[in-house]
């Protein structure tokens, strides 16, 4: 079968991962730039040269049998690494957390900048549409895309997808960058739940990042929400000064400084694990059907793409399974 797969961050490289293991064709679409999506790290150039910092997830864990076996590989090419500041079992990619999602894309067909407007299913086949041209046929596609994002490209093809990605509710979050020209002394690595901020961390710190003096602040989902349009360039001022208060401790001003605006960055999973229309060869998958963290995207993508396989050997599932009725995982595993 010939899979076209929208999305090429965890859930849904880790689908294509399994879907090419089998044998099936795969190619992927993802609207930005390069690899990374919610776990992107950006270069910049600064006063004191480049950085690095990762403006996306800050580190991932590995709890399920598979996904541990897998990061013992990224770690056995030393591409991630333990990071015990984040906690007992935090693990982040080398030299950023891209690294992970990069080794991955390498060995796939992946169209990036590519954006996915709209799908076509005529004569039993799945065709895309986008800013650069149509593409396909396709026997089958994947949506491994935020819920929010998937709304619309579900709503001429399944509604009761469609209903779960709209009752699958993101949470937003401001992300703001600093440098430093000088250490900011007497701070832990890891600052969590203080005001405005959720999380602050020194990501100079973190293995593998021999560079001036970064942090990368997030701010709370309310936070965010209440000024989700505000201009970038006045959030990290009050990202600053969120940090400057969280600290009880003056911060020099930075070198350099900048905020992203993340619009869909975390959700509580509807628990649903993956989606599968086996009549029309349709699915989603994601960390917004199972849980708010990496891993829950890499098993959700597996579980799709079991479902999947299962409909290419001639066995489909009852339209509409989910990882519920699989032996993947369970709800409430992880």
């Amino acid at each position: 079968m010939r899979f076209a797969v929208i999305g090429a961050g965890m859930a849904g490289l880790a689908c294509a991962d399994a879907l090419v293991a089998a044998g099936h064709e795969v190619e992927l679409f993802d609207k930005g730039r390069g690899a990374g999506g919610r776990m992107s790290t950006r270069r910049w150039q600064t006063p004191l040269g480049e950085v690095t910092l990762d403006h996306g997830a800050q580190y991932f864990t590995a709890r399920d049998a598979a996904f541990r076996q897998l990061v013992r590989v990224w770690a056995g090419t030393g591409i991630a690494a333990p990071w015990p500041p984040g906690g007992d079992d935090a693990w982040v990619g080398i030299p950023g957390m891209n690294a992970v999602i990069r080794q991955m894309a390498s060995s796939h067909r992946v169209s990036w900048a590519w954006l996915v407007k709209h799908l076509e299913r005529r004569d039993g086949q799945w065709h895309l549409a986008g800013a650069r041209g149509p593409a396909g046929p396709y026997d089958a596609v994947v949506l491994a895309i935020p819920a929010e994002q998937a709304v619309p490209l579900l709503a001429l093809h399944d509604f009761a997808m469609m209903r779960a990605a709209l009752n699958a509710r993101s949470q937003p979050c401001w992300t703001g960058m600093f440098v430093f020209d000088r250490p900011l002394g007497g701070l832990p690595p890891v600052i969590r739940g203080q005001g405005a901020l959720a999380w602050a961390a020194r990501n100079s710190a973190k293995p593998g990042r021999p560079e001036p003096e970064t942090w990368v602040v997030q701010a709370s989902a309310q936070w965010s929400g209440e000024r989700i349009e505000h201009a970038p360039e006045e959030v990290a001022e009050l990202l600053l000064a969120a940090l400057a208060s969280a600290t009880a401790s003056p911060v020099p001003d930075p070198v350099a400084a900048a905020a992203h605006r993340w619009r869909y960055a975390l959700s509580a999973g509807t628990g649903d694990g993956a989606l599968w229309n086996g009549d029309i060869g349709l699915g989603a998958c994601g960390d917004w059907l199972l849980g708010p963290r990496v891993e829950c995207a890499w098993l959700s993508g597996r579980d799709l793409a079991r479902q999947c396989l299962a409909t290419a050997c001639g066995a489909p599932l009852a339209r509409g399974a989910t990882a519920r009725d699989g032996p993947t995982y369970t709800k409430g595993h992880v």
